[in-house]
């Protein structure tokens, strides 16, 4: 949509918001900052109009010591502060659009509230899953403060001497945040998990680096299983049944499955709403009423790359969208907005992991042509004391744009992913990832930034310098080239894939003769540990005449990928 040009004269004079945290708030606060004339009323429906929800697990860890450190703003200080009137344990039940009024059931009974423009911040409600016995006391969820209220209720009435055991259902975002916490908390946990890995929106080969530290710090995985029954125990506690028959007693269950739109309220008034539920709205968040916004949860967006449309429950868009919305309906130049990267980083223990951008699954799924790169970097320069591994997987389009990266490691993965989502929202290819100039000192990254590394290799595949194979190709490779292992003879021996020929890196140009009679004229497919070495030993073969390729992420990304690997020798 183009900028408006109403002028203030015009501008609605009488605001209502529904709903408040985190795109709500921003649209009135925004508003107020705008315009000192205009009413604005904040209905919400909870007790907290303003709380950190993103902080949530980390004080059911201990982390956040202080409860009220989550609660940002109360009535009375956006009063104070903004003057606005918030009024909260207010619930909207309808909204006539004629009248151009809402109802609102309050404890009092139930009240009428005239507008000029209206915002929807309804936000998300937590899906129930269909899972028997949902109401034992037992069973909990990590949304809202008066869950964690309850949830840390439950866990500091478990006796210290007694058993401690938790079951978490649900391996994403918030599913691992708990997981975390209950850990802090001295629980032994298990994860319940449908899809085949933690945390289904990163790509599979990624995962096993998250199982095994969860693992590492004693949580049990259940994965491509459902929890089926959550049942009383005879101790008091519960027994959650799981779809492969497997009973786990547990004094704690904790339920995050996912959130789906809460758009009732703008279906029954006849709002137009997505396929998947939620509330449509244009480049300015407008609905398809004029004197309607919407923001935060409940909205649909489109995403990058794909194209696709969908609620995306991010803090950071609904934030930007609250702000836009109060623009618009105040008559302002508005910056639309821009398709949604879906960008997200969670902490699991020792580990960070983080989104961007399109998934290799996501992309295949919208049948858009790409090429995956993966690098293995230290997140500062490798001779400095401390470096640790970042593991790194981006897909980029035939041309060189960036569609998508991920990263899971112990160190630096929050500062790659950003960098690689403004290359993103730019538009940058893997060219332009090459010539950043990213700061660099030791102890903080490296001359050859890891974001570099991947716009070297993303060059070097996609001009043909470098061609690769991929651990998804190991039995057609097995069946039908050379399987050369350039890594070192103490590698080699500690465990290699059946059949393979070993030569060093460093030893490969004077061996070349027997490479040759080995391939016996079939391609020759290389790998080290991490893609470094058999790119130098690919390079040489390419020059030699012979049919190379380069294994993608080498043994690092093939161990992850494939566990059954078929192998020989020690695998110490």
């Amino acid at each position: 949509m183009s900028p408006t040009s109403m002028s203030r004269s015009t501008s609605p004079r009488r605001i209502v918001v529904v709903g408040g945290v985190a795109g709500g708030m921003s649209a009135a606060a925004r508003a107020r900052r705008l315009d000192e004339s205009a009413s604005i009323v904040v209905l919400e429906q909870s007790a907290h109009v303003s709380f950190a929800n993103c902080g949530l697990p980390y004080h059911l860890s201990g982390e956040i010591e202080q409860r009220d450190a989550l609660l940002l703003h109360t009535p009375e200080s956006l009063r104070a502060a903004l003057a606005l009137d918030v009024r909260t344990g207010n619930r909207v039940t309808a909204i006539d659009r004629e009248a151009r009024t809402v109802t609102v059931a309050t404890a009092d009974g139930e009240d009428e509230l005239a507008y000029d423009a209206l915002l929807l911040a309804p936000g998300a409600v937590a899906v129930r899953p269909p899972i028997d016995g949902l109401d034992h006391p037992a069973v909990h969820s990590l949304r809202t403060v008066p869950d964690l209220d309850a949830l840390a209720a439950r866990v500091a009435d478990l006796p210290a001497d007694g058993p401690r055991r938790a079951v978490v259902v649900g391996a994403g975002f918030i599913g691992l945040e708990a997981v975390e916490a209950l850990v802090a908390r001295g629980l032994d946990v298990e994860l319940v998990e449908l899809a085949n890995h933690v945390l289904p929106p990163l790509d599979a080969e990624l995962a096993p680096f998250l199982a095994d530290e969860l693992r590492a710090h004693g949580v049990g995985l259940h994965l491509g299983v459902s929890a089926r029954e959550v049942a009383a125990s005879d101790d008091g506690g519960a027994v959650v049944t799981l779809s492969d028959g497997t009973r786990l007693p547990a004094e704690v269950v904790v339920v995050n499955v996912g959130v789906r739109p809460a758009s009732d309220l703008a279906r029954d008034a006849g709002l137009e709403l997505g396929a998947r539920g939620a509330i449509r709205v244009d480049a300015d968040q407008r609905t398809s009423d004029p004197h309607v916004w919407a923001v935060g949860d409940a909205v649909e967006v489109t995403l990058a790359v794909t194209g696709d449309t969908g609620p995306v429950p991010l803090a950071g868009p609904a934030n930007r969208q609250g702000r836009r919305a109060a623009d618009a309906m105040l008559g302002r130049r508005t910056t639309p907005q821009a398709p949604v990267l879906g960008t997200a980083i969670v902490r699991v223990l020792g580990l960070t992991a983080a989104v961007t951008g399109a998934s290799q699954a996501a992309l295949a799924r919208a049948g858009i042509e790409h090429e995956v790169v993966r690098i293995h970097a230290a997140h500062h320069a490798g001779y400095f004391p401390g470096a640790q591994q970042v593991h790194v997987v981006a897909s980029f389009a035939p041309d060189g744009r960036l569609l998508g990266a991920q990263a899971v490691g112990r160190e630096g993965v929050d500062k790659r992913i950003d960098v690689l989502a403004t290359a993103l929202r730019a538009g940058m290819t893997a060219d332009d990832l090459a010539e950043l100039e990213l700061a660099y000192a030791p102890p903080y990254g490296a001359a050859k930034d890891p974001v570099n590394m991947l716009g070297f290799v993303a060059q070097n595949v996609l001009d043909g310098t470098m061609p690769q194979w991929h651990a998804a190709e190991l039995d057609d490779v097995l069946a039908t080239r050379l399987v050369l292992d350039v890594r070192s003879r103490t590698e080699f021996d500690r465990g290699h894939l059946v059949g393979a020929l070993h030569v060093p890196h460093t030893e490969l140009r004077g061996r070349l003769d027997e490479v040759r009679a080995a391939a016996d004229g079939r391609p020759v497919a290389v790998h080290c540990a991490s893609g470094v070495r058999s790119h130098i030993a690919t390079r040489v073969l390419l020059q030699a005449g012979l049919d190379a390729r380069n294994l993608s992420g080498g043994w690092i990304s093939l161990t992850a990928t494939r566990p059954d690997l078929p192998l020989e020798g020690a695998t110490s």
